[in-house]
């Protein structure tokens, strides 16, 4: 049967009547000599967004963190994140890769880490320990099922990291929805952070794209960097103007995608094929499948009545809610859930 309803991710909208306009009618350049000025335009744009000095437009959100990542250690450095971390468990590899660096895997309350569990970690000058020099945020936690980080979260991390000296970057694949439910300011994000990763195609519903934020001297390094890994893209002020269409338009929305994670995570915990939900603060409901349940025939059922969801582990099912889910088929959803 064809999808009819698409929680496997909110990677999976199609540009809105409105951004496909934005995007036809984008002045561009060739954004490798700097000289798209739909690209500069939405750099700088959520640069002041919270508050950095600098932006570097990039393909992908994993391509952002791992620049950043490469910016900021040497070879036999550490990377400090939880083990859910998608910069360790979906990227490929790439810490080791491009950066050739170790991780140190810490084991957050749903991937938030606080600085309790993080000063442990780091290590003294020994010429056994590789150096302590990155942590790594990330803002929804994807595993977490969507749990977020406030900024009186955040301080005191950034103050660890500081005494320590320590870099700390943000993989805020989702931080607007973040944003939306926490209420935070984002300009204020720019005094604790050394670099965030902005990404554009997931709540926000641009077709590609990711920001990397950070000093004027850093994205001078990243932009070298990113021509490195062969992410210099020609007249990309398309891409960008569909991101600048999701900033003025679809922030203030995600509180609506919120609102259909709620009600189906309401939907689902008294179900006798759910053994729990993970609490829902954003767009994700990751679900745990009760005893004697096969995740992928719970899967092929949902399939057979037109909706796709993803298994996220042996005994789990994430639903991710986006722009492209309405009300009504929220609703079909419930409706078929209780008659599985």
């Amino acid at each position: 049967m064809a999808i009819k309803i698409d929680f496997r991710s909110d990677t999976v909208t199609r540009p809105t009547a409105g951004m496909l306009e934005a995007m036809m009618t984008a002045k561009v350049g060739d954004d490798v000599f700097e000289e798209d000025e739909t690209v500069c335009q939405l750099e700088t744009k959520l640069a002041t967004k919270f508050h950095m000095e600098a932006g570097l437009f990039c393909p992908s959100g994993t391509m952002s963190n791992q620049i950043a990542i490469k910016c900021f250690t040497q070879p036999m450095d550490e990377v400090i994140c939880d083990q859910t971390a998608h910069v360790y468990r979906y990227e490929g590899g790439g810490i080791a890769y491009h950066s050739m660096a170790s991780v140190r895997l810490l084991n957050g309350e749903r991937g938030i880490l606080t600085p309790e569990l993080i000063e442990p970690e780091i290590n003294e000058s020994n010429i056994h320990y590789p150096q302590s020099s990155l942590v790594v945020l990330e803002n929804t936690v994807n595993k977490g099922g969507g749990a977020c980080y406030t900024l009186s979260q955040i301080e005191p991390i950034h103050t660890l990291c500081n005494i320590k000296g320590l870099r700390l970057h943000l993989d805020g694949a989702r931080i607007f929805n973040a944003l939306v439910a926490t209420g935070d300011d984002s300009r204020k994000y720019g005094q604790y952070f050394d670099g965030i990763s902005v990404c554009l195609s997931k709540g926000l519903g641009a077709p590609v794209g990711s920001v990397l934020l950070g000093s004027k001297e850093m994205i001078l390094k990243a932009r070298k960097i990113r021509k490195a890994f062969g992410g210099g893209m020609r007249q990309a002020g398309f891409l960008a103007a569909a991101g600048i269409y999701a900033l003025d338009h679809h922030v203030e929305r995600l509180a609506e995608d919120q609102l259909h994670a709620k009600a189906l995570e309401a939907a689902l915990l008294p179900l006798s094929f759910v053994a729990n939900v993970i609490p829902v603060e954003t767009n994700i409901v990751i679900f745990e499948v009760a005893a004697g349940i096969i995740t992928e025939k719970l899967l092929h059922q949902l399939a057979e009545k037109g909706i796709a969801c993803s298994a996220t582990g042996p005994k789990t099912i994430r639903l991710v809610t986006h722009l492209d889910i309405s009300p009504a088929m929220i609703d079909m959803a419930i409706e078929n859930f209780k008659h599985l």
